[in-house]
């Protein structure tokens, strides 16, 4: 029994030392292959990295480091890529495990303190630049960055002293100089949004909250604030962007999300008000803009812009009493918006009013001197208020520019009867109603006929000899082939349905 249980020891023991034996072959194998591999996936890098394919590059240093996790110059070279694809948050992970695995590796000290001290990180820059120096007190480049650390702290303390008394102008200037040391420091460039925003300038804010989205890794704070500032400029597209963002990065961020329910409404409302308009439905158009007015009562630009935008929209409708008066006020909350000065101007064409039209087409032009369609309305306002100083079809029939062929019609029947020459006795009244008489006629005939209604809508008079081809038809225009009142006599006329 005895001699059993020694062979069967023996057998186990055999079994093991064969195993370590076979477990000692294949490491001396793997480990002998893996170093192999690591010193090509260098190489491959090196020579991606100087071709300038990133990406590729990158993907041989993971190797790299994957197979020798102790390789301190696989951490290094890692990070110099990371740094040209300017990922310089990736980058720092390398270099303080390079500097781990050999604290007097200067060159890695030396390019995380330029990374800190670009991230605004001063406390920690100014310890790699001093760690490099007590090492290598001569190192030019770690003296001219310890100097510069030193000036950044000072100048933040500046810029955070500034803002906190109030004095944003001088915290911005000082912040100028701390942004050009740290691009990369987030905060002095949220300090400085802050400050423009309080002196006013929401543009200049969003230019220095933007890179913030991407300078920290979960900034739904700064998706928040640049959609608010877009959605108060009346950029409801690029908020809605932005607020889309955030809840990108938490969907259930409840401030985010309360946002972008009311920039979302806002926007659909607007486009859907565009569409209308171009579609010609103005009447609908109109009350989505009166929606619009609803939904965002606090923000001044988008009752301005629902304002002018229904100004035009009664312009294309023909309804010169309610423009002038829509437009009226949206001139008084936005003098400088040359649209509404040129839709009130159209509005006085129609309403007749060619003096107003006149003053509102010039002041337009003020603010607008490249506009095409306002030079062209302004030309034209001012050959109808010549026009109007002459002779107008409207006004002789006391009809609105906007009459149709029917009412021209009946005006021009009501008024024929009533100055026929027949109705008046004296010589000087029959002169007087001739003249009125054939004003109402040639005001008939030129607002009945298409062609011609166009030319004079235009500011020309189709009936002015001064535009006739080979001299006119009379003082007055008479448009037809004779003059009834030229052989004396009665006047008889019948007046049919035209």
């Amino acid at each position: 029994m005895e001699s059993g249980r020694r062979n069967s020891l023996s057998g186990v023991l055999f079994s093991l030392s064969l195993f370590c034996v076979l477990l000692d072959i294949q490491l001396d194998g793997v480990l002998g292959a893996t170093a192999v591999d690591i010193e090509q996936h260098l190489e491959m890098g090196r020579k991606l990295l100087a071709a300038g394919q990133l990406a590729e590059a990158l993907s041989h240093y993971h190797s790299a480091v994957e197979g020798d996790p102790k390789n301190y110059l696989t951490y290094y070279k890692r990070a110099a890529v990371f740094l040209a694809m300017g990922k310089s948050k990736s980058a720092l992970p390398d270099l303080t495990m390079a500097i781990l695995l050999k604290p007097d590796f200067l060159a890695a000290r030396l390019q995380r303190g330029n990374i800190l001290l670009k991230q605004g990180s001063c406390h920690e820059a100014r310890e790699d630049f001093e760690a490099v120096l007590e090492r290598s007190p001569d190192q030019q480049e770690a003296q001219e960055q310890l100097m510069r650390t030193n000036e950044l702290e000072e100048l933040q303390e500046e810029a955070h002293a500034a803002h906190h008394g109030g004095d944003y102008g001088t915290s911005i200037s000082v912040l100028e100089r701390v942004i050009e040391i740290s691009p990369w420091d987030p905060e002095s460039r949220e300090l400085r949004a802050d400050c423009y925003i309080r002196l006013g300038d929401p543009q200049k804010a969003i230019q220095d909250l933007t890179p913030t989205t991407r300078l920290r890794s979960d900034n739904r704070a700064a998706y928040l604030q640049l959609s608010t500032l877009h959605y108060s400029l009346g950029q409801h597209h690029e908020s809605l962007g932005h607020i889309r963002d955030c809840l990108k990065l938490d969907q259930d961020d409840k401030e985010c999300f309360r946002h972008y329910k009311q920039v979302k409404k806002l926007s659909k409302q607007l486009d859907s008000a565009i569409d209308l308009i171009q579609a010609e439905r103005f009447e609908e158009a109109m009350e989505k803009y009166e929606s619009v007015m609803k939904t965002e009562p606090h923000v001044s630009f988008y009752t301005n812009l629902a304002k002018a935008q229904m100004c035009f929209c009664l312009v294309k409708l023909r309804d010169p009493h309610e423009a002038i008066h829509v437009c009226s006020e949206a001139h008084q909350r936005d003098p400088r918006n040359a649209n509404v000065l040129r839709d009130r101007a159209e509005a006085y064409i129609l309403n007749q009013e060619y003096e107003k039209a006149v003053e509102d087409y010039q002041e337009a032009r003020e603010f607008d001197t490249d506009s095409n369609e306002i030079r062209e309305g302004l030309e034209r306002a001012q050959k109808l208020l010549k026009l109007s100083r002459k002779r107008d079809y409207y006004r002789i029939l006391g009809v609105n520019r906007s009459a149709g062929k029917q009412e021209i019609i009946k005006a021009y029947r009501k008024l024929a009867q009533q100055w026929h020459p027949d109705n008046f006795q004296s010589e000087t009244e029959k002169k007087e109603a001739e003249k009125r008489f054939i004003d109402i006629a040639s005001a008939k005939e030129v607002l009945t006929d298409p062609e011609m209604r166009q030319k004079f809508d235009s500011g020309e008079d189709p009936l002015d000899p001064e535009n006739q081809q080979g001299g006119g038809q009379g003082s007055h225009g008479w448009p037809f082939h004779f003059n009834p009142f030229e052989s004396g006599g009665n006047y008889h006329f019948k007046f049919q349905h035209n």
